[in-house]
């Protein structure tokens, strides 16, 4: 029906204006005429014809400007709404004046549009959220071109980055920041070149890192490829840690079981001749078994350390009675044993904790005192420290010995289970379980306490705990 008017009425607007036409060229004719064939007494006549071409020329002229505002200003809308939208303007819009075929092209033109702005609404969105999780992601994001240079990274990536260029690489001259990082090259080529994904690890000065590095295709081509790295430098280390705990616990346990083995055999077969001899035995079987026992009992009690759930019977404590109690018990067996002196500076003033585990703060100072006992060589001094510490409001216990000391590099692990600093030393029969620092350091951080340790190589290590006075039990 729409097309039908819109026919109509481009043949009613077509006839109108070959009338006009018509009128003015027959005015114009005749006005030509009559100036030529009638005399001067039908100039009446003749100004009839004149006002008749200037009716026909004023229709003419009308209805040109109605063809003008009719079809070529909605034209020209158009074209400067298409202009709008391919510089960034995706809301413009045009006036819809007609139903004919210029208004259903501007109706199609702001579907057009609305659509485009849509799609883009849409892509931008999408965009920003891509950006919201690269950004909040921990793991590294690298994204490269086929020849290696860096398009798109998130902040770790760009941090990173920064990094390994910061790092004077001996295998390579300098790279640029914006081209595969020097660990990176070779995985990157490879990937490149065999066109398919690949997963490794790196290991960077004293990081690892896990990388899976992925190719990005364009028609069948490799047009670049993006890397994922993750920091797993704890993971390594923890997974190394459960390695040496797992071979650790066999090499305690396979010792003891041999040796019950070994002399409940020999009881059995009567290789023993005497009395002595078998009370000998028997009592290396008792030991062997203590020692077993011990064992259990540190990876009992080191378990439910570890998982929150050991268990404190608060009191008050008085350190300056305990660390005194716990010197004299060692006082004796350094100097018989060990020809080591145990010297002691400890406030005047005694030292009171609040809420306290008498029992596992004896177990701390005891495991911390056989430790440096252990390693203190003879006619050596072990020095005991205790004050209060005022800003803090709580009691500092220093334990120094004059041992060959711990390595730097060995620092950060020695209260790890099982961590040995001296690789080399084996532990006698009734020596530590190789837990003793573990438990130090859980107990005195369920106390709210902290623990250190500092030493230099060939001179000793000092241990020093803090344990808050007022702290509240829970």
């Amino acid at each position: 029906m729409n097309i039908w008017k819109s026919v109509v009425g481009k043949l009613w607007i077509t006839i109108i204006l070959l009338v006009a036409f018509v009128i003015t060229f027959l005015g114009l004719f005749l006005l030509v005429y009559i100036d030529v064939n009638f005399d001067k007494n039908s100039q009446e006549i003749s100004w009839l014809f004149v006002y008749t071409g200037i009716i026909g020329f004023l229709l003419t002229t009308f209805f040109a400007f109605f063809l003008f505002t009719k079809i070529t200003q909605p034209l020209l809308q158009l074209k400067k709404a298409t202009d709008s939208i391919t510089v960034g303007e995706y809301n413009t819009r045009v006036e819809i004046r007609s139903s004919d075929e210029i208004g259903q092209l501007a109706n199609r033109f702001n579907h057009m549009a609305e659509k485009l702005e849509q799609t883009i609404r849409d892509l931008n969105h999408e965009k920003e959220q891509l950006g919201s999780i690269l950004r909040s992601m921990t793991d590294v994001v690298i994204t490269f071109d086929a020849e290696g240079t860096i398009l798109l990274a998130n902040p770790q990536g760009e941090k990173l980055i920064k990094h390994w260029a910061a790092i004077s690489w001996e295998d390579g001259p300098e790279i640029a920041l914006n081209h595969t990082p020097e660990p990176l090259q070779p995985l990157f080529q490879s990937v490149v070149s065999n066109n398919k994904e690949l997963t490794s690890k790196l290991y960077v000065l004293n990081d690892v890192w896990s990388v899976v590095i992925t190719p990005l295709y364009a028609q069948d081509m490799v047009r670049g490829a993006v890397a994922v790295l993750r920091n797993v430098t704890e993971e390594d280390r923890l997974e190394k840690l459960r390695k040496d705990f797992v071979a650790n616990v066999s090499h305690e346990l396979r010792t003891p079981l041999s040796m019950l083995q070994g002399y409940s055999e020999a009881l059995l077969d009567d290789i023993a001749g005497s009395i002595d001899e078998r009370k000998e035995l028997a009592q290396i079987i008792l030991d062997e078994s203590l020692r077993m026992s011990r064992l259990v009992k540190d990876l009992l009690d080191l378990a439910k350390m570890e998982t929150g759930h050991i268990d404190l019977n608060c009191d008050r404590v008085n350190m300056t009675t305990l660390i005194s109690r716990v010197i004299r018990k060692f006082s004796a067996l350094a100097n018989e044993h060990h020809g080591v002196i145990i010297k002691q500076n400890i406030d005047k003033e005694d030292l009171w904790i609040e809420c306290g585990d008498e029992d596992r703060l004896e177990q701390v100072l005891t495991n911390l005192l056989d430790n440096a006992l252990r390693h203190t060589p003879k006619g050596a001094f072990i020095f005991i420290r205790a004050h209060y510490k005022v800003n803090e409001d709580a009691v500092n216990v220093e334990i120094e010995d004059q041992g060959e000391g711990i390595p730097n590099v060995d620092l950060p692990y020695i209260f790890d289970r099982f961590y040995k600093a001296d690789k080399a030393r084996t532990r006698i029969s009734k020596g530590g379980t190789g837990l003793g620092l573990s438990i130090v350091k859980n107990i005195v951080e369920s106390h709210d306490g902290m623990i250190e340790a500092k030493s230099i190589v060939g001179e000793g290590t000092t241990f020093s705990f803090v344990i808050p006075c007022n702290r509240t039990s829970e």
